[in-house]
């Protein structure tokens, strides 16, 4: 009777989110798995709209976006017919999202609110990566294969240029400080500087130590660009003031989103075998603080700054796509 009383407790607590367990090695605390609705086929990029308490999730494996509710915590809709969704970026001063559909080689424009399809534009071949550059209202996308980046005036949803970059291109990235846009050409192992005021590029740096640097995030405060190197699983340490690479730390197996709490001046690199590395960025330089394995596949991660709380979006767990929700560990509060 003992036996079976306990084993009915483990099953309901089995249910129940998981708020004190911690994945190996990292300085993350479970909060919960939420399920998020279709087939357990590729999640990629993810953004988040600070404005409306919602995640956008792209599907790429359902060639849709999964809009989740952040207060709520549950799935809200799906945007469909968004074929191959690899990239998704959410600007909230616009009350838009943006969709990269790479089997139509489209830009595919949101209502954050309705979650309406306005318009599509022409994205190159095999768009991905994006960023948008508020002072022109234009958005600066990835045209990974297309070997080139592409703007789109968000005002008309018109295409307006193409920098040809001659090599295969990794993520994009804006510079609120010095109003430029930086790219990663991936197979010249550069990383090359944007002037949107003219749709020019300005340099081209060489990185020390690159090979296929894909992963892009700048820290604009700390004036560094932190580049993920998908072939010799490194992270790169650019100094935008300086102009070269100031360090370099190994990091899990292919490495490719990364995500930044400016307020906790933490890092997060997630990899495409599902290790997760953790930095701390100071005005002392980057010291890395943590690395495990999550989950398989844990290659995307997003912060909400707002709450720090950590969002992965795991392909698989159970035979269901999940959404992995976990918060810094000792948690903020307890940081004073």
């Amino acid at each position: 009777m003992k036996f079976r009383f306990w084993s009915a407790i483990l099953v309901v607590l089995a249910g129940l989110p998981c708020t004190h367990s911690s994945a190996s090695g990292l300085p993350l605390q479970m909060v919960a798995d939420i399920s998020l609705p279709g087939h357990a086929s590729r999640l990629d990029y993810a953004s988040i709209d600070a404005m409306r308490h919602r995640l956008f999730i792209a599907h790429l494996g359902d060639s849709n976006v999964i809009v989740f509710g952040l207060d709520a915590r549950k799935p809200l809709a799906i945007v469909p017919d968004i074929g191959h969704v690899h990239g998704v970026l959410a600007v909230a001063a616009l009350g838009r999202v943006y969709a990269s559909a790479t089997s139509s080689n489209e830009i595919v424009d949101i209502d954050a609110s309705t979650l309406a399809i306005r318009a599509r534009s022409a994205g190159g071949f095999y768009p991905d990566g994006m960023a948008w550059v508020p002072g022109h209202n234009e958005l600066y996308v990835s045209d990974e294969h297309g070997r080139s980046e592409t703007v789109i005036d968000t005002r008309t949803d018109q295409r307006v240029a193409t920098l040809a970059l001659d090599s295969t291109v990794g993520n994009s990235a804006f510079d609120s400080a010095s109003g430029h846009v930086f790219v990663n050409a991936q197979s010249a192992n550069q990383l090359v500087e944007i002037d949107p005021a003219r749709h020019a590029i300005m340099a081209r740096y060489d990185l020390a130590g690159a090979d296929s640097p894909h992963g892009l995030l700048i820290d604009t405060a700390d004036r560094l660009a932190l580049i993920a190197c998908e072939n010799n699983h490194r992270l790169l340490v650019f100094d935008l003031d300086s102009h070269r690479v100031t360090a370099s730390f190994p990091v899990g197996p292919e490495p490719d989103v990364l995500a930044f709490d400016p307020q906790l001046h933490t890092l997060y690199v997630a990899g495409e075998q599902g290790v997760v590395s953790v930095f701390s960025i100071t005005a002392t330089g980057v010291t890395k603080t943590g690395e495990g394995f999550l989950a398989d596949n844990a290659h995307v991660v997003v912060i909400d700054p707002t709450s720090h709380l950590v969002y992965f979006p795991l392909r698989d767990v159970g035979g269901t796509p999940m959404l992995r929700i976990m918060r810094p560990r000792p948690l903020p509060a307890d940081r004073h």
